[in-house]
């Protein structure tokens, strides 16, 4: 009986959320990004408590903001996060627009290119700032098949089109699973590019830096380069003003040790988060459990 209650509960808020994209995506292209970051904004962060743990994580990594712009990061971050949704789930726009930029700007495009075309396997490393989706988008537009890692829903109903969504910019896709590595694997030794999202707290992971307090995270993307001998690359689509991107792919990370190689991936997340505090997801509690007093520790 509760199983059965609890896949109905699935079921009516999969229409809800359904019902919800379906009606935006009425709404002109940049109308529906700009309404469904305002929802997020004043309507879900409240009543989720986003605003706090955002407030909670500046205070501990950046003290000396002002209340003004806490205020506005605290009002933009949960903005740019319902823009990256809504951007997720509009069909090919999104994919189309990305498509037309040009990489070749990127410092680290050149290694790519050569990487392809001798066959060997690439990681491409982003973290939850801007829409990580847009380089995946724009890789495929220049003949990249780029995978992509994903952790499934809980909601049965709604990871189906959330998986059909992450298809669209690149393929295949990986759930984060035993079955879903070893396809992963598979397709980096055969030369595949594969994109990871390496910025949220692994418990029991190493304590690495991360914007001057230790943070757990985890070795698994730097152990994957070294075992199978891939690239691997921070990139970043990061929001201009005018809704474009800036499509930042750096020079692959040398290979050395796990642990200095993640450290590598930090700083480099690191460097985008302060310029970009406002494009980066401090609703998630990154700094817990590694001596920090985080409010969530207490």
């Amino acid at each position: 009986m509760a199983k059965r209650s609890q896949n109905f509960g699935h079921w009516v808020s999969n229409l809800a959320i359904r019902g919800f994209l379906g009606f935006m995506n009425l709404l002109p292209y940049e109308l529906r990004l700009h309404v469904t970051g305002l929802a997020m904004s004043r309507v879900v962060a409240p009543l989720s408590g986003a605003r706090r743990r955002i407030r909670a994580n500046l205070a501990l990594i950046m003290p000396d903001l002002s209340p003004d712009e806490v205020h506005r990061i605290v009002l933009d971050v949960p903005y740019h996060m319902g823009r990256s949704v809504m951007e997720l789930y509009a069909e090919r726009a999104f994919a189309d627009r990305i498509r037309a930029r040009a990489l070749e700007d990127s410092p680290g495009l050149a290694a790519l290119e050569q990487a392809r075309a001798e066959g060997r396997g690439i990681i491409l490393i982003s973290g939850h700032i801007g829409n990580y989706d847009a380089v995946r988008a724009a890789l495929e537009g220049r003949g990249f098949s780029v995978g992509g890692l994903y952790k499934p829903m809980k909601n049965p109903y709604f990871n189906a089109h959330y998986v059909k969504a992450l298809s669209r910019f690149g393929a295949p896709v990986f759930e984060r699973s035993r079955r879903g590595m070893a396809a992963m694997v598979k397709f980096l030794r055969g030369g595949g590019t594969v994109g990871i999202i390496f910025d949220q707290r692994i418990n029991k992971a190493p304590l690495l830096n991360f914007m001057g307090k230790p943070a757990r995270t985890a070795l698994s993307a730097a152990e994957l380069a070294l075992k199978y001998d891939a690239l691997l690359v921070p990139c970043y689509g990061v929001r201009k003003p005018d809704g474009s991107f800036d499509l930042i792919i750096e020079p692959p990370v040398p290979h050395s040790t796990p642990e200095a190689m993640t450290q590598a991936l930090n700083d480099s997340l690191e460097r985008q988060v302060y310029t970009h505090p406002e494009q980066w997801m401090w609703t998630h509690n990154r700094w817990k459990k590694a001596g920090n007093d985080t409010p969530d520790d207490r």
